[in-house]
């Protein structure tokens, strides 16, 4: 009887599952939306509840689809949108609040205050991160002091905490387990990337109990069983967690120091193995835990950006200028510029490396002759400049000469964006014929974990290779142009 890998890929704004055969080939998926949540300016929330049920869903539409049976699921790997904080009650599994989304803003004044109190830097040193609303810790402090009774509940030992890893895990399991992976705990504040445990001087800080965390465990060993009512009662082993970002670095066959991924997801995400050695930012990037397999830990750089496939969407839901995502393509091709538009896509303020929570977007450059084929193409350049900001980040603190980027991410099947980012970078950009690299990753180290496929195994199909087409000073007279525009931006921040 053939085996089959399941892999659960839980994003920022849709569910799916894909079901992969030995050779890494995709057999059947599925996918389904959920609501996203905008209480306020600049906060988003989603139901974990129905991020469960879309799980479940997605999960039992590829099963069927496929006409396989639960017992040729070898294994679930399960990545994830990180950050997003949950916190449920013990007894009942019930969330106590929305689960609070890593672009949610709405932790602001709590980072400020512990900024204002000098705690940035223990939390840089321990963390490898920066002290802002994008982490979780801040999120739980938010749901303490704005949800009635939580934090005494917390303090009683009656609450669970975890991010979606967790959540899912938990639901699967029956509520037997209670997990994170490595990669989504060093993205919480209270994991220290160094010794490789919660540290309880940030968790002092933070005023958050212990006996609310999930056991920390590697990204690929079987965990558990999923409970039997899940699979027509039959346990399929969970074996393996690991972060959204992360697991398309290891999807993308970057297992060497120095190889480097870029996703254009909802946000945009650049990161590079830097093998057994966490390397410090001096320019706005985050030292983080790229994997942990068979007891070995390798690190990464990342730059984050908030924005990136999400300004496609507004183009369609927000301006309505297109129907669906895939129209800008022939829209920026069929002008010859921008026209001089720039769009700084700070909507929810600027990530990696500028850090900025208070700027908000803006478009210059407009013109009574200013097109929707203009601002389309603005909005691909932008995606495309924002990632030059990271290259250049990342050059910077590894002194590490960046000779090729792969890419992935729904957004590279638009061939305007990856022919515009290789003449912004002036490199080769380069993606594979398996675009999904994110549940990809997480398939390959549950294969892992139940002996499904060894590292022999994984070989990286090539599909298109984009060369620079413009000169390097055209390049860089437009990033001069983005530059130009992010101060803009940073200039007219609310006071």
């Amino acid at each position: 009887m053939e085996k089959y890998i399941l892999a659960i890929d839980q994003g920022t704004t849709s569910t799916r599952t894909i079901l992969y055969n030995h050779n890494s080939e995709v057999v059947m998926s599925s996918q389904r939306e959920f609501q996203q949540f905008f209480p306020h300016p600049g906060w988003v929330e989603h139901d974990a509840n129905e991020i469960w049920l879309s799980t479940l869903a997605v999960m039992t539409e590829t099963i069927q689809m496929s006409g396989i049976k639960p017992e040729q699921v070898a294994g679930i790997g399960i990545t994830n949108q990180r950050e997003t904080t949950v916190v449920w009650d013990r007894n009942t599994g019930i969330p106590v609040y929305h689960a609070i989304v890593w672009q949610s803003r709405q932790s602001d004044e709590i980072c400020q205050r512990l900024k204002d109190a000098g705690r940035e830097d223990i939390i840089r040193k321990k963390t490898g991160l920066l002290l802002d609303p994008y982490f979780s810790a801040t999120k739980l402090v938010w749901i303490f002091e704005n949800v009635p009774g939580v934090k005494d509940k917390a303090l009683n030992g009656e609450l669970m905490f975890g991010t979606i890893d967790s959540w899912l895990v938990y639901k699967l399991s029956g509520g037997k387990r209670h997990i994170t992976d490595v990669t989504n705990a060093s993205r919480t504040l209270l994991y220290n990337i160094y010794e490789q445990c919660w540290d309880q001087e940030l968790l002092e800080l933070f005023g958050i109990p212990d006996s609310m965390l999930p056991e920390v465990v590697s990204s690929s060993e079987v965990y558990c069983c999923t409970a039997p009512y899940h699979f027509y009662n039959h346990e399929v082993p969970i074996a393996a967690m690991i972060g959204d970002q992360q697991a398309a670095l290891f999807g993308q066959n970057c297992f060497e120091k120095g190889k480097m991924k870029n996703t254009y997801g909802t946000g945009g995400f650049l990161l590079m193995n830097t093998g057994e050695h966490a390397v410090q930012s001096n320019h706005g990037l985050l030292t983080t835990i790229a994997w942990k397999l068979n007891g070995e830990t390798k690190y990464a750089l990342e730059g984050s950006i908030f924005v990136s496939g999400s300004l496609i969407q507004w183009l369609r839901d927000g301006l309505h200028i297109i129907h669906k995502a895939s129209e800008t393509e022939a829209m920026a091709f069929s002008v010859k510029d921008s026209d001089g538009v720039v769009i700084v896509p700070a909507f929810t303020g600027l990530g990696a490396p500028y850090w900025d929570d208070q700027a908000r977007g803006s478009i210059v450059g407009i013109t009574r002759g200013t097109t929707k084929e203009h601002l389309a193409r603005a909005a691909l350049e932008a995606m495309c400049y924002q990632s030059k900001d990271l290259v250049l980040a990342m050059q910077q603190d590894t002194n590490i000469k960046i000779k090729e980027l792969f890419v992935d991410g729904g957004a590279t099947e638009n061939k305007f964006l990856l022919q515009c980012q290789s003449d912004i970078l002036q490199i080769p950009v380069t993606r594979l014929k398996v675009n999904e690299t994110t549940a990809l990753g997480a398939a390959h180290l549950a294969g892992l974990a139940v002996g499904y496929w060894t590292m022999n195994d994984f070989q990286a199909d090539v599909l298109a290779t984009y060369q620079p087409k413009i000169d390097k000073q055209l390049s860089h007279h437009m990033y001069q142009r983005w530059q130009k525009a992010v101060k803009s931006c940073q200039a007219f921040e609310e006071d």
